[in-house]
């Protein structure tokens, strides 16, 4: 019994066995087949990412790109965001100054060298001069793995021939009569900029011609109409050269007494000249400058004393928040009497919703200042990486990074 028993079970055992056989093999290719479709469609995504990226970089944007919504331009400000540390993110808002009557190059060449500056304001000298500077500025940004500079000038059309020795001299602003003259000039003046190696330009002024003291003829005149129109024409014919052009001086600088370049100056009352700045910037401008311009007996863009290039109802509340410009704020020259007698000014303007310093009288100790704010104000240090940001995306549209 027990032998024809155990014959049985074996002679049932061995198609159950070959059943179980075809059943893992079957199992085993179906899963084999499931994982190579799995690892292809990895390999086809992987495809696709590698193709967007050599895309991404193939891509150049322009200055009319800057205020576009696009997401690829987006990824690659945050791509290159990224790259930074805290400290070499600070610098780019800082923008320091050489030639004739900025700091001498060695010092600026150092401050580039350690990657403490995003930017040059370039005071005077020859075409020669401007463009060694830029010139040797660039190479030891590339060759530190840096992000390229900023390269401004205050290349009004008055000061052109004056500051850059050499160059093509022009009328004042205020002695220009046709926008077609507007236009003629502001090419010129960009192609003057573009050949020395220079990417921004501080111009035009926007003011009214009533202060003689700071204005004068550096404006388009009284008639507000005219100034919005001609500077709309100027800074539409300087951004279309790749130069990005520069509304100023935020809120309004003409219809005050005295010069920021010795005292602090005020807008006693009204901000009489905020609906002409109002359409410039809505013209698609990508720079603002603010004024060391006071506000006094205004309920409400009272600036308490300081100076608008160190408030934040002007600056964060009024032009960013209430005006919507979402382009680069800069302050006037950080070395003016308006702003020295105040306590850390270069902070403040950073504090305030400045994007870029100009000309502040330590830039090291400035970022170190910058640093210690951050590390205990979350808000600001939210802040600061939006003006960050914003500086990446002009320079991506100016084509600067290849």
């Amino acid at each position: 019994m027990n032998n024809l028993g155990l014959n049985k079970h074996r002679q049932i055992s061995k198609p159950v066995k070959v059943h179980i056989f075809i059943i893992l093999f079957l199992w085993a290719f179906l899963f084999s087949s499931c994982h190579k479709e799995k690892v292809l469609e990895q390999k086809q995504t992987d495809s696709i990412a590698s193709e967007i990226s050599i895309e991404q970089v193939k891509v150049m944007y322009l200055l009319n790109d800057y205020f576009k919504i696009d997401s690829m331009l987006s990824h690659k400000v945050n791509s290159v965001f990224k790259t930074l540390n805290d400290t070499e993110r600070v610098a780019q808002m800082i923008m320091t100054s050489t030639g004739n009557n900025g700091k001498p190059f060695e010092t600026v060449y150092k401050l580039a060298q350690k990657k403490k500056i995003g930017g040059v304001i370039i005071m005077g000298g020859t075409k020669y001069s401007f463009k060694a500077i830029t010139g040797k500025l660039d190479s030891v940004v590339k060759k530190n793995n840096y992000l390229p500079l900023f390269f401004s000038a205050d290349a009004e059309p008055r000061f052109v021939g004056s500051r850059i020795q050499g160059a093509q001299k022009f009328d004042a602003q205020s002695n220009t009569k046709l926008t077609k003259d507007v236009d003629t000039i502001a090419n010129k003046i960009a192609m003057i900029l573009k050949d020395l190696g220079l990417n921004m330009n501080f111009a035009p002024v926007c003011d009214i011609s009533i202060n003689k003291d700071i204005v004068g003829d550096r404006s388009f005149g009284n008639d507000p109409k005219k100034i919005v129109e001609y500077s709309k024409v100027f800074i539409i014919a300087t951004q279309k050269n790749n130069i990005i052009a520069t509304a100023k001086h935020f809120p309004g600088h003409g219809n005050v007494k005295g010069d920021s370049h010795k005292e602090v100056v005020f807008i006693d009352g009204k901000l009489t000249e905020l609906e002409t700045f109002t359409e410039i910037i809505n013209s698609g401008v990508i720079a603002v400058m603010i004024g060391h311009i006071a506000v006094k007996n205004n309920p409400e863009y009272n600036t308490d004393g300081v100076p608008s290039s160190l408030s934040k109802k002007i600056i964060t509340d009024l032009l960013r928040k209430k005006l919507g410009f979402k382009g680069l704020i800069v302050t006037d020259a950080l070395n003016m009497g308006a702003v020295t007698k105040f306590d850390k000014p270069a902070l403040n303007a950073a504090i305030a919703g400045c994007d870029i310093l100009l000309m502040p009288a330590d830039e090291e100790k400035l970022i170190t200042a910058i640093l210690i704010e951050m590390s205990k104000n979350p808000d600001f240090k939210s802040q600061v990486y939006d003006s960050v940001k914003r500086i990446i995306r002009a320079k991506i549209c100016l084509g600067l990074f290849k």
